[in-house]
């Protein structure tokens, strides 16, 4: 099998202590419709989000538990009998080490997890692969040629129930099992069919009347959420593996005949070729190294929106096809803002230009009152639109795009969207977004909603409200204003480009007049608020140097450049809040309460080293090795946390321990979008039209 980016973590120089690396380094394997399979590379669940199966299911179910868990062990021909892996716990995780676990290397192979288990003669390989576009998967063994060869037991334990729900449900675990030949189905009243098969000589399944087994999830108890919790597995596969052969097992949510159509090596053939196929369409400067395993982690946040049919039946019925992006893994979903922000680097730097069109379009048919979607909930087809901000990355986003496609057929079909959106805001639309007609600047806010990407809401207290006129805010607002006016220029509509600009031109003087705070030397992050002018220092204002149009007049630039440089850059991005604030939290950790009141008062995002590389570069266009060397710790990161990608946040001081998801689609995006910039690169314009991978 041709492998283009392998990224290894050998465990054979681990001493004890070093044991709890395998429960704190976690996984991820996605099939483009929002489902995955994720754990620890131990096998521990130590979050109630880690399984083998995390179906992606059409409204009300949402992503469902569908394998939760696997046990593994193998007898060898002496009557020895040894752990692969699987450990339902963490517990026992150091005292199993300690004896001698049988784990000499962990890999990713094209961002697949692959195992290598040796001990006494047994060589095994252990590979999971989802199959690109189906809740399905498999689970493969491979004993090296000179293995002695063992008979596998391999245990599979469920939990039905959504992959966020609580993990001890108020009904009985226990379903009736239904034995066909190798193949084995779950029904349950509390999940849909669970299709199971294991593929091997003299295969067997032990129906043991059914076992119960208890989990205590020790990331869910350390954020303060329920954490103990019961796993049910009715019995267990026994099946031999030979020298040089494969066996495997395979779980779906999808009927026998779709997945028995590929047998598990072709599957998993089929998928590296895939991910082989995404390196080399992407930018040639991300072909190998960093930026290729950020190619591949790029993929798992592109998806179908499975959990609703109506966005794909529409969008097909038009002769498009439906596309969105899961913000970060494991628990969040699609967000309209992080789409937008991502699209970039997740779609055009890796040279997906027919998705990023369906994702622009598929958007552009959400937007209401002049806004689209803040997200959608899990397992809801309906959108919930608080979000200020979102509608105008929604400008970026595009831009970026006809800029690498001129892909003037989507510019036609979203145009009117784009004035209805702008129409809206200078009239008024919901939740207090308007623009002040005294100057031009655009307000937001209304109690009890966090509409800024400082979101953080928790028990009805909105941490950082930021009411009033956010300076972001304002600096996308001209940014979409400036980009609005040229492509209705183009577009023939000159009267109406000439408006847009006025509005454009009023805002950034009174932007320029309003925001500079000569006595900190750096912009005001909300002029006009509740409490007035609000001086804390955030990274919110680099964003009126970053854009295309950058808002600020250019004098001011190296300033702003240079304040963040010294209060806010870390190894790692930007913390949210100078040190020298009463409200500055130097850790995010705790229950969900205290998580909140740091999420954007000082914690670091790594998403904001993007804007802040555009900033550095307009400044000091000559210094771009310090612009790539500020990323180099990032590429460290890919063995921490979510092996192959990249956090969502980390502690705002030393070590800068990752925090939140293990795998963000605007820190992975961000990161790469820079890391290409970095080295020059200029995306190639190129015809839209094409077949997405």
């Amino acid at each position: 099998m041709s492998v283009a980016a392998v990224h290894r973590m050998p465990w054979a120089s681990l001493t004890a202590r070093d044991s709890n690396l395998l429960l704190t380094r976690e996984w991820l394997v996605t099939n483009g419709l929002g489902g995955y399979a994720s754990g620890t590379i131990s096998g521990a669940c130590t979050r109630r989000f880690h399984g083998l199966l995390i179906a992606a299911l059409p409204a009300p179910w949402g992503r469902f538990m569908a394998l939760h868990h696997l046990a593994e062990m193998c007898t060898t021909p002496d009557g020895k009998t040894l752990r692969l892996g699987g450990h339902a716990r963490g517990d026992v995780l150091a005292e199993s080490f300690r004896s001698g676990d049988v784990l000499s290397e962990f890999r990713l192979e094209n961002g697949l997890p692959t195992w290598h288990y040796r001990a006494d003669s047994i060589d095994i390989e252990k590979r999971i692969v989802m199959p690109h576009m189906q809740n399905t998967v498999h689970v493969l063994y491979r004993a090296a040629e000179d293995s002695a060869p063992v008979r596998l037991q391999l245990r599979a334990s469920f939990q039905f129930r959504p992959h966020e729900g609580r993990v001890e449900p108020d009904y009985d675990q226990a379903c009736p099992v239904q034995i066909v030949g190798d193949r084995l189905q779950l029904h349950s009243d509390h999940a849909p069919p669970i299709y199971l098969r294991v593929s091997g000589p003299a295969m067997c399944f032990v129906h043991d009347g059914g076992r119960r087994i208890p989990v205590d999830y020790e990331i869910e108890r350390a954020r303060g959420y329920d954490n103990l919790g019961t796993m049910w597995s009715p019995g267990f596969f026994e099946v031999d593996l030979a020298p040089g052969q494969v066996v495997s097992l395979t779980a779906s949510t999808e009927e026998w005949a779709a997945v028995l159509g590929v047998d598990p090596v072709a599957a998993l053939q089929a998928e590296l070729e895939r991910r082989e196929k995404l390196i080399r369409r992407a930018h040639a400067t991300a072909q190998d190294g960093f930026a290729a395993q950020l190619v591949l982690a790029a993929d798992q946040f592109i998806i179908r929106p499975n959990t609703r049919v109506a966005d794909s039946a529409v969008a097909q019925a038009s002769g498009d096809h439906a596309r969105t992006v899961i913000a970060g893994y494991h628990w969040f979903t699609d967000w309209g803002r992080d789409t937008m922000i991502s699209l970039e680097g997740l779609t055009i730097t890796t040279g997906r230009f027919a998705e990023a069109g369906y994702l622009l379009r598929t958007f552009a048919r959400y937007v209401k009152d002049g806004l689209i979607p803040n997200h959608f909930p899990e397992g809801s087809t309906e959108a919930v639109y608080h979000t200020a901000d979102a509608s105008l990355w929604y400008f970026h986003a595009l831009a970026r795009y006809l800029a690498a496609t001129d892909d003037r057929q989507t510019l036609q079909v979203v145009l009117p969207a784009l004035q209805e959106i702008v129409d809206r805001h200078l009239q008024g639309t919901r939740f207090g977004i308007r623009v002040d007609p005294s100057d031009g600047l655009l307000v937001q806010g209304e109690q009890g909603y966090q509409l800024t990407w400082m979101d953080a809401k928790v028990d009805g207290w909105v941490v950082t409200p930021r009411r009033g006129k956010a300076v972001e805010i304002n600096a996308l607002w001209h940014n979409a204003l400036c980009l609005l006016a040229k492509w209705q220029l183009a577009a023939g509509n000159a009267s109406i480009a000439s408006t847009l600009a006025d509005h454009a031109e009023r805002a950034q003087v009174a932007f320029n007049r309003r925001f500079w705070n000569p006595a900190r030397e750096c912009l005001f992050d909300v002029v006009d608020g509740e409490a007035g002018d609000d001086a804390a220092l955030r990274p919110n204002q680099i964003f009126a140097i970053s854009l295309d149009y950058p808002v600020l007049d250019s004098i001011r630039w190296e300033a702003i450049v240079e304040r963040v440089s010294q209060e806010l850059l870390t190894p790692f991005g930007l913390r949210t809040l100078s040190r020298d604030h009463t409200d500055y939290k130097a850790t995010y950790d705790g229950d969900l309460r205290a998580r909140d009141a740091a999420y954007h008062q000082g914690t670091v995002w790594p998403w904001l080293l993007g804007h802040y590389v555009d900033a550095w570069l307009r400044v000091y266009p000559e210094r771009t090795e310090q612009a790539l060397a500020l990323l180099k710790p990032l590429e460290e990161h890919l063995g921490e946390a979510g092996v192959g990608s990249i956090s969502e946040i980390f502690d705002a001081e030393a070590p800068y321990f990752p925090r939140g998801c293990a795998a963000q689609a605007w820190s992975v995006a961000e990161t790469l979008r820079a890391w290409v910039k970095c080295h020059g690169a200029v995306v190639p314009q190129v015809q839209a039209q094409g077949a997405a991978v």
